[in-house]
């Protein structure tokens, strides 16, 4: 089974209630972009990905129209199979892994329908048909962080991650006292997430001033220098998220030592193929993580929740959807949905999810 055509869209999702806040950006609307794979009998899949403006990531919309439209005539013809599929793109492009994870999920999509099984079986199996989610608070002020906390607990959601940095150390501060006032107690895990937002000096005060408080240290300085520096230092778990791009990476912080564990996004890593070899590194060094993507809608969710369907639910961190911050969806009937801060594996063959392709107007480019 070959490529035979390739199609890419571009939809705009506007951020419900806007804006999301966090430290390294402010954001009112996203552009996703969309891929619409076809094979040479007629099957299709489709993939996405989505960053979170320019800021958050080395990614941005615009480079993930570019990388694809340079890639895809090169695709046209190739073998839909992981292994051959992701050579061929390096092959062509180097890096921009964000981009290739839309054509990668693609063909997972499309090979699950063509064998009419799902996606989590084509990554080993589901251990799970509920998986666990988490609630990622905006960047508030410490009384209404702790106030959409106590909701989001009690709607359910077993792990809350805060978003700080970028403002006074103070401020941080008081958010996780105020939040650790409502939770503590109930079982409902928390992350201090400072997106890259502290300085070394700040992540430390901020471990040394909370030691009665049980949060995880979700990538606290910028880059990966500043964690090792940070590491012998710190009171708390101290978890990857943004300098985690690459196999390479992880590898190197998993092997070292230098963290307990990782916020890991499908799209960064290049899709569910690398996504796959990550879970299995994670699994080898009995590492939690999360399988979560920045933004997105339920292209990205269905695949998310696929990946953590497969993972061992004690080193599952939750699957982060975009969702609750989207109006619609692609597939009305299908579309993924939270409820009681899970998510409930899609069923059918591929990603469970059918897009109407209606909602994304004419593709911007066509191979």
């Amino acid at each position: 089974m070959k490529i035979a055509e390739i199609h890419v869209y571009s939809h705009e999702l506007p951020v419900k209630g806007g804006p999301y806040r966090m430290a390294s950006a402010e954001v009112w609307s996203l552009t996703t972009t969309l891929v619409r794979l076809v094979a040479d009998d007629g099957t299709v899949g489709w993939g996405e990905t989505c960053p979170v403006g320019p800021t958050f990531a080395e990614a941005h919309a615009g480079g993930a129209l570019a990388a694809l439209t340079l890639m895809a005539p090169h695709l046209i013809g190739a073998e839909l199979l992981p292994i051959p599929l992701h050579r061929r793109m390096e092959a062509v492009l180097n890096g921009h892994n964000y981009a290739k994870a839309a054509i990668d999920i693609a063909a997972h999509d499309l090979i699950g329908r063509r064998l009419g099984v799902s996606v989590s079986d084509l990554l080993g199996g589901a251990l799970t048909d509920r998986v666990a989610s988490y609630y990622s608070v905006g960047l508030e002020t410490p009384d209404e962080t702790a106030r959409i906390a106590d909701d989001k607990r009690r709607e359910g959601y077993p792990r809350l991650q805060l978003k700080l940095g970028g403002r006074e150390v103070e401020e941080d501060i008081a958010a996780l006292r105020k939040t650790w006032e409502v939770i503590r107690d109930t079982g409902t895990r928390l992350a201090a997430d400072g997106n890259r937002g502290w300085t070394t000096r700040d992540a430390l005060r901020i471990s040394r001033e909370c030691p009665d408080i049980p949060f995880i240290m979700e990538q606290p300085c910028s880059s990966v220098e500043d964690m090792q520096k940070i590491r012998p230092l710190c009171r708390h778990a101290l978890y990857m998220d943004e300098s985690g791009t690459s196999l390479n990476t992880v590898i190197m912080a998993a092997g070292s030592g230098l963290v307990d564990g990782f916020g890991m996004k499908l799209t960064r890593i290049g899709g569910l193929h690398p996504m796959r070899t990550f879970r299995d590194i994670c699994a080898a060094r009995n590492l939690p993580h999360t399988c979560d993507d920045a933004w997105g809608g339920d292209i990205i969710a269905a695949a998310c929740t696929h990946i953590a369907a497969t993972i061992a639910p004690e080193r599952l961190e939750g699957a982060w959807l975009a969702a609750p911050y989207i109006d619609g969806h692609y597939d009305a009937e299908n579309g993924i949905r939270i409820e009681g801060g899970h998510i409930r594996r899609p069923s059918g063959p591929g990603l469970g999810v059918t897009p109407e392709e209606a909602l994304f107007g004419a593709p911007v480019a066509s191979f």
